[in-house]
């Protein structure tokens, strides 16, 4: 992903009622309507959350392409100081605020939850547009989209392993899960019941002992990178994976949801270097995405749109072949699958 400007519109406003910047950054149209969640985060400047939403909506647009999804990439960001009391009566106009500017660009801008924001706050945005996913289903959403973004999670691991390994299954691998929140909690889970044995790691010490009485290892988060696995799962806040980082990695085999886990794009080359295969991040982390879109746009059923999600493995495979066949890193082959279909969407041509 370049790091120019090529956004095809960005709009900063200092909210009426609650006098906090607000950001819309749309990078991408070119396959449908962008979409992308809506961050609630304090930050030293309110640039450094323009910076936030320049990147992770240029990463929606490839992580919708490369997925398959008639959908571009956008980030909205409420831009809190370091220093100002969230209350309840100044988030509620921070999102009321930010509601106004998403009906503003009448359904070319689609946003659901992201760091800082919930379902319940959803249903805060939907009284000004109904382009705001993942509400609790008694509102008429989908809810928490953790699960089919752990289960998207799997289905990317499962493909990687085979690749790898020459079996999808994790049966008898050792697994650090760096993360144990919603998301990593769900795909230890599920390696767990498939045999693996999971170790897992959280910034918040309160987890360990919910981790411990479900039965995983635990690692402190310092060491979890470096702590001997077969699969490593980034599921925690991303810049993990830098120039730094990669020469004490332990992992044959990277693969999570955490967003924008390289610091920069040339640490993809430093861990092709050293033999590990990273599946990229925005193809990894897509079931969420993949999953409300289908319920809540397309109007399909949960089991449709669970085939949808099982389908990122399909995604990592084809990633994965192209970069041997062509002798590439996965992000590059990744890039290269996404390019394609957004090539083809603006000149009218099928994807080659």
């Amino acid at each position: 992903m370049s790091e120019s400007f090529a956004h095809e519109e960005v709009v900063v406003r200092q909210g009426l009622r609650s006098r906090l910047p607000l950001i819309v950054a749309v990078h991408s149209r070119a396959l449908g309507p962008a979409v992308g969640g809506c961050r609630l985060r304090r930050y030293d400047s309110w640039r450094d959350g323009l910076t936030d939403a320049l990147r992770l909506s240029e990463a929606m647009t490839y992580k919708a392409a490369v997925a398959g999804l008639d959908f571009g990439g956008g980030k909205s960001v409420i831009a809190l100081d370091r220093h100002t009391e969230l209350t309840p009566d100044l988030r509620e106009a921070a999102l009321s605020d930010l509601g106004e500017l998403i009906a503003s660009f009448e359904g070319s801008y689609r946003t659901g939850p992201d760091i800082g924001t919930g379902p319940d706050d959803m249903v805060v945005l939907r009284r000004f547009s109904p382009y705001a996913y993942c509400a609790p289903e008694e509102q008429g959403g989908t809810g928490d989209s953790s699960g089919p973004t752990a289960a998207g999670v799997l289905a990317a691991l499962h493909a990687g392993a085979r690749h790898v390994f020459g079996d999808a299954s994790c049966a008898g691998r050792a697994v650090v899960v760096s993360g144990f929140g919603a998301v990593g909690s769900a795909v230890a889970a599920g390696l767990a019941a498939e045999g693996a044995h999971v170790v897992v790691s959280d910034v918040e010490q309160s987890r360990k002992d919910a981790a411990l009485a479900a039965g995983f290892g635990w690692v402190e988060p310092e060491q979890a990178l470096s702590a001997p696995a077969d699969i490593l799962v980034p599921a925690a806040t991303g810049g993990v994976l830098s120039e730094e980082t990669v020469p004490g990695l332990d992992a044959r085999l990277v693969v999570g949801p955490a967003n924008n886990q390289l610091t920069e794009e040339s640490v993809a080359d430093a861990l092709a270097h050293r033999g590990i295969v990273w599946i990229p991040d925005y193809v990894a982390g897509a079931g969420g995405i993949a999953y409300t879109l289908s319920r809540e746009s397309d109007h399909h059923s949960h089991d449709a749109a669970m085939k949808r999600v099982d389908a990122i493995g399909d995604t990592v495979s084809r990633v994965l072949d192209l970069a041997h066949e062509k002798g590439c890193t996965p992000l590059r082959a990744a890039g290269e699958l996404a390019g394609r279909r957004l090539a083809s969407a603006v000149s009218g041509a099928p994807a080659g």
